[in-house]
């Protein structure tokens, strides 16, 4: 067996129906008092449902999160830190709550909590996104690391089946690319394989059925893997390109992912061993590219950067960014078959096997 390194951050897990109920005891754990609550807009009625919960130590609560976490933002969030004395965090919600939850902890060191309600898995990762002038700029530093997750299954029961499979292809995205990490480890390859495996599995049923809870569970524990895998190896071609086209095109996240990774998957098929275990954990034969394509199809995800908004002038940009700073990949890195790549993306095209 070759040398590897497997580091493990500190994390406390709560999964399974009702976990919610638990939020006081787990925020006591963290020793907060002052408590911000921390949702989008349209995540109002569970941060209503925490303050019930918390009581009096929830002082305050900020309902701006937003895609790719701006920095102008996260500034309004920190004054509400400061004027409030806060001593803890709590995100509810999907990637853009969390991400602010972690902008938060980068800026303060405060202890804080998540409550998922989608298939991200950002919430398990000392991972942060940030964007500033047109340009999303990723780091890894301990202390984003939420340091408690409640996973309560009811939670992701109103998730509509179109946001189940744009997160559930969001969250498969991490485990393919942790599958041909150059610091990828035995653990990582295993998780990420039954990550994705159990995504591949539930997300039809969500979509026939968004109240089938096996199917949700199953679906929620497929996204804790993949997000653990996220936070254990670098991640490559199919990450930059997302984080171009949403930084600096404002594309919606996780609808981004569903449209990008049957293409950098066709463009990273080198990576022979890794393709063959994605594969297996799909339960599928020929070609990786267009059987991760096939699953978008089924789910109903866009396949379509056109669809999301993009501008065709646009593509040539897109890759120049994505082709600028070199980075780990199974394939290397060139401008004209990323901007080939980004352009049957934009199209609708099916990948190139």
């Amino acid at each position: 067996m070759e040398r590897f390194h497997f580091e493990s951050a500190r994390l406390r897990v709560r999964f399974g129906t009702g976990s919610f109920a638990h939020l006081p005891e787990e925020v006591e754990r963290l020793g907060a008092t002052r408590v911000l609550l921390l949702t989008t807009p349209q995540q109002a009625a569970l941060a209503d449902r925490a303050q019930e919960l918390l009581g009096p130590s929830a002082v305050a609560r900020f309902t701006g999160a937003a895609m790719h976490t701006p920095v102008e933002v996260t500034a309004q969030a920190m004054a509400l830190v400061e004027a409030e004395r806060v001593d803890g965090v709590v995100a509810l919600g999907g990637g853009s709550t969390i991400g602010l939850g972690k902008a938060i902890a980068l800026r303060t060191a405060l202890p804080h909590l998540v409550v998922p309600t989608t298939y991200a898995g950002s919430e398990v990762t000392p991972i942060l996104g940030q964007t500033e002038g047109g340009r999303k700029t990723t780091l890894r530093d301990l202390r984003v690391q939420p340091n408690a997750v409640l996973y309560d299954v009811d939670l992701t029961l109103t998730l509509p089946p179109a946001a189940s499979a744009t997160s559930g292809l969001n969250a498969i995205a991490h485990a393919i690319e942790a599958l041909y990490a150059p610091d990828g480890n035995p653990l990582t390859a295993l998780m990420a394989e039954e990550g994705i495996r159990g995504l591949a599995a539930a997300l039809p049923r969500i979509v026939a059925d968004p109240e089938d809870r096996p199917a949700r569970a199953e679906a929620l524990y497929g996204a804790w893997l993949c997000g653990l895998c996220l936070g254990q190896v670098g991640m490559a071609l199919h990450h930059k390109l997302c984080h171009t086209l949403g930084g600096s095109f404002g594309l919606p996240h996780a609808e981004t992912h569903s449209v990008v990774l049957p293409h950098a998957v066709a463009y990273n098929s080198v990576a022979t061993e890794a393709m063959a275990r994605l594969l297996r954990a799909l339960g599928a034969e020929g070609d990786p590219a267009l059987a991760v394509h096939a699953l978008a199809v089924r789910l109903g995800a866009p396949t379509s950067l056109r669809a999301l908004g993009m501008a065709e002038e646009d593509i040539a940009r897109a890759a120049e960014i994505a082709a600028s700073n070199p980075y780990p990949n199974p394939r290397p890195i060139a401008r004209a078959p990323i901007e080939a790549l980004l352009r049957r993306a934009w199209e609708g095209a099916p990948p190139v096997p």
